[in-house]
């Protein structure tokens, strides 16, 4: 039986703010009016109403249009992942362009289909797009062009980094310059708590080969799974080519078309402000308490936030002992595309009660203080070094 009392490994909205009687309402509207069609396969596609629905979500957010048909929804986000990874794939090896520190289950999939991962260095802003011009520079002249860009660009997991538009643009013009597509995860777009929603790449660059990935499990429930992928002919059917398993799950969509049908601006302002107030309490809590030997991220948006321990930490001994003290989190190592055993952790605040926060920094902390090999001051002021 787990003793684990305050988790910060696992990231996930706030239960409170679920709309349990408005999803019951939806269902039994749906089950109601739709029940021939859940006897049914639901297509390549999905559920032509939650299509629609998240078209017009995604349209009025980035100021596009964006046909349905050109949606595929999934189960899940981690599917669109892989199924837009197969679809680009041609051989074991091949090489593709990713956040150093990025999602671990992207990195698993990744590991599993046998790519060649290049991590590119990351700051305040993302991706370095100087270290990323190096390595396309250089894969260039290997003959090994990338088969594409994966980015989380807004909201990065696990940093919380949010890109600004000037950089987006930089990485769509270089990928142009090397014809390499570009895979923008948005999976936390909606969970936006402050400061400027910086455009998706789609709405920056029409470019078909480009693809985009969305989820309703951080805004919603991960339970639903339920995501979506954007992509334009002739892509669209490529990807579409990969599918076999004859649709995502219909119900689920059925109920979140409905929950859906007038936007989900209005669960959003009931859930984000609930959040913001987990993350101040979460950087609160961190300042009282490391402000002296670590520095983190501020996210204005998503569910997580980045924190640089100080090298002396004993890894090991700090995870054992915050396990011994009901407190999870998980370890850099766990973000990093070689699995190295970088001086990081990942705190996750959303699910959390805020007495949990409150309870669980301080034990924390005090974990982490006695794992270290010394008592030296700080020597770091940023969450990563220039090289």
């Amino acid at each position: 039986m787990s003793n684990i009392l305050y988790d910060f490994g696992a990231g996930r909205s706030d239960p409170s703010t679920f709309p349990t009687e408005a999803l019951q309402a939806a269902a039994v509207k749906v089950i109601g009016e739709q029940f021939e069609e859940i006897t049914q396969y639901p297509g390549n596609l999905g559920h032509a109403g939650l299509r629609r629905a998240m078209a017009e979500r995604e349209g009025q957010r980035e100021g596009v249009t964006i046909d349905p048909d050109h949606m595929i929804l999934t189960n899940g986000s981690m599917q669109a992942v892989t199924l837009t990874a197969e679809a680009l794939q041609e051989n074991h090896g091949d090489a593709i362009l990713l956040e150093e520190f990025s999602y671990p289950g992207t990195l698993s999939a990744y590991r599993s289909l046998k790519f060649d991962m290049v991590g590119i260095r990351l700051d305040e802003g993302g991706m370095r797009i100087d270290h990323m011009e190096e390595e396309l520079e250089r894969l260039e002249k290997e003959g090994r062009r990338p088969k594409f860009i994966y980015a989380i660009s807004t909201y990065q997991n696990p940093t919380g980094f949010n890109m600004p538009r000037a950089r987006r643009q930089e990485m769509i013009d270089l990928a142009a310059r090397y014809e390499v597509p570009i895979i923008e995860d948005n999976c936390y777009a909606d969970v936006h708590y402050e400061g400027d929603i910086e455009p998706a790449v789609f709405a920056l660059d029409d470019n078909p080969n480009h693809i985009y990935l969305g989820s309703l499990s951080k805004i919603l429930a991960p339970g639903f799974r339920l995501g979506y992928i954007y992509a334009r002919p002739p892509m669209l059917e490529k990807i579409l080519a990969r599918r076999h398993d004859a649709g995502s799950n219909y119900l689920a969509s059925a109920i979140a078309a409905e929950f859906y049908k007038n936007g989900i601006a209005d669960h959003a302002a009931h859930t984000n402000p609930v959040l913001k107030n987990k993350r101040d309490l979460t950087t609160a809590g961190l300042k009282h308490e490391l402000d002296d030997i670590c520095v983190w991220s501020n996210p204005v948006g998503g569910l997580f936030i980045w924190v640089r321990i100080p090298d002396d930490v004993d890894r090991k001994v700090l995870y054992e002992s915050a396990q011994a003290n009901g407190v999870n989190f998980l370890p850099g190592t766990a973000f990093h595309y070689q699995n190295r055993n970088k001086p990081y952790l990942r705190l996750a605040f959303g699910h959390l009660t805020e007495q949990q926060i409150e309870d669980g920094i301080p034990i924390l902390a005090r974990c982490l203080r006695e794992s270290r090999t010394s008592n030296e001051a700080r020597s770091f002021e940023t969450l990563f070094d220039e090289a």
